[in-house]
């Protein structure tokens, strides 16, 4: 444990670093798909990722999570974890090829079938990494998996472009989605050192398969709540429509996913080792959480002020109409970085029961929200969607840390740095904009304000609000030299 610190810090630095070149590499593919692709593309195969989607989520039964959060883990449970992954991975895929038809008559269009059971396939591609993923992850070994994750997507991004430059349309973006776990499980069995075993009746893992079964329910009544939206839209207004909201969603999904994806493996290996040391277990937590909020609020209101000029950039001219939407859902970027690290903590500590508790209240508030924006099309829907989360938010971090060492004090000395820091920087910015970039072109008013509102929310955060010697010494921990050899308990 002596040097978790420095392993913490290090293995977040390259999921940050791994993050960042991931968002610029997923960026710049949205940016020359967008243009060699049409919404109707995005729509189609959205239409098919909406439900197939709730299979993946099953993908790894929650088993990864148990791995990486038990105290100590044989060769022979992880063996038999193995098996059960490539077990569910086949029906899974089975499943995608069952549902085919179904989708086919749902929305009448017949293209869907064979793009469902191609996408199938990526099931049981991904079943046979996820114990090699979660042993890395264990062991904090961030610097590999962050490798294998900007490969992976690296191939899998430039196989959609080639696709798509020869004309093959929407399956340039089913490509995509099937070559990444493809290459991610390929780079993992050759960096990795594991090799699984046979299955074996005798292993302990009855407490394990329960912990990763409720882990999966809860992330399968999560992601029905963050995505019937996307069925419903495509349902009533069509592939069109479904395209232009699809693509402002992910746009504004991306500044979250990789900053979850950066914290949040690495957060939840390092709370599971401390889930004994509660002194220490809030402490992480809280610098964690820091550094999130820090990173993500500006991020947030960035998206909000410049949404016109992003989409432009971004997107292109054609998909003007996604402005809008983009703007109504910045919102959500925030209230995710506000919520998301409270799962890790409660799975940490093993309170995966209340975490599921929470989707259940969730999934009903947001749905409701989605019905009652439907009539007023896709940006009805994601100014439902933002509103619902954002009178959630309050009542959700209160009962995620009831009864934990996290007291509510502790969250508003958290959260107030960065947001005030954020809201007068937003203010500086959007005055300059007002003043001097009215008469800029797009590229060069958002470098403008985007700089100010940078300069100013560091200014504001480091000098005014003392964080300055907080970022040092997490500088300063870096330069520690982590022992990452032995081998796991």
């Amino acid at each position: 444990m002596k040097d978790l610190k420095e392993r913490t810090l290090r293995g977040g630095l390259a999921k940050v670093c791994s993050q960042g070149a991931n968002f610029f590499l997923r960026l710049g593919s949205l940016i020359v798909l967008a243009r060699l692709l049409d919404p109707k593309d995005f729509g189609l195969v959205g239409m098919v990722t909406a439900v197939t989607g709730v299979f993946s989520l099953f993908r790894d039964a929650g088993l990864s999570l148990a791995t990486v959060q038990r105290t100590t883990i044989s060769h022979e449970e992880v063996s038999t974890l193995f098996w059960l992954n490539m077990a569910v991975g086949a029906i899974l895929g089975c499943l995608s090829l069952a549902v085919a038809p179904i989708l086919v008559s749902f929305y009448q269009e017949p293209r869907l079938f064979f793009v469902t059971a191609a996408l199938g396939t990526g099931f049981l591609f991904n079943a046979a990494g996820v114990q090699h993923s979660a042993l890395l992850q264990r062991q904090m070994r961030f610097v590999t998996l962050s490798v294998i994750e900007t490969i992976a997507l690296l191939i899998s991004i430039v196989m959609g472009i080639g696709m798509a430059l020869s004309g093959f349309g929407y399956w340039a973006l089913v490509g995509m989605a099937v070559s990444l776990p493809a290459v991610s499980t390929i780079c993992l069995w050759s960096l990795g050192t594991w090799i699984p075993g046979m299955p074996h009746r005798g292993a302990e893992i009855g407490s394990m398969v329960r912990f990763g079964s409720t882990a999966t329910l809860n992330s399968l009544v999560v992601y029905v709540a963050y995505n019937v939206e996307k069925v419903l839209l495509g349902r009533f207004w069509g592939a069109e429509a479904l395209g232009i909201y699809g693509r402002a969603y992910q746009l504004v999904s991306i500044p979250t996913e990789n900053l979850n994806s950066a914290t949040g493996g690495v957060l939840f290996a390092a709370l599971s080792r401390l889930q004994n040391e509660p002194d220490r277990l809030k402490n992480y937590f809280l610098k964690s959480y820091a550094l999130v909020l820090s990173l993500t609020l500006p991020i947030s209101v960035g998206c909000a002020l410049f949404a016109d000029d992003i989409i432009l950039l971004v997107l292109g001219a054609k998909w003007q109409d996604a402005a809008p939407i983009f703007r109504l859902l910045t919102p959500t970027i925030l209230i995710f970085a506000l919520i998301n690290p409270m799962y890790w903590l409660l799975v940490s500590i093993g309170l995966v029961g209340r975490s599921m508790k929470l989707a259940l209240v969730i999934a009903p508030l947001v749905i409701t929200a989605y019905i009652l924006g439907l009539p007023y099309g896709p940006r009805g829907v994601a100014f439902a969607y933002s509103a619902a989360l954002t009178l959630w938010v309050v009542p959700h971090i209160a009962w995620c840390i009831h009864g934990t060492m996290i007291s509510p004090k502790d969250i508003l000395q958290t959260v107030g740095r960065p947001l005030l820091s954020t809201i007068i920087a937003a203010a500086f910015a959007y005055l300059a904009g007002l003043a001097y970039a009215q008469s800029l072109t797009p590229l060069v008013r958002l470098s403008f304000s985007g700089s100010i509102l940078v300069a100013v929310y560091l200014w504001m955060l480091l000098f005014v609000m003392g964080q300055k010697e907080f970022y040092l010494d997490l500088l300063r921990g870096l330069k520690g030299r982590p022992n990452l050899t032995g081998a796991v308990g």
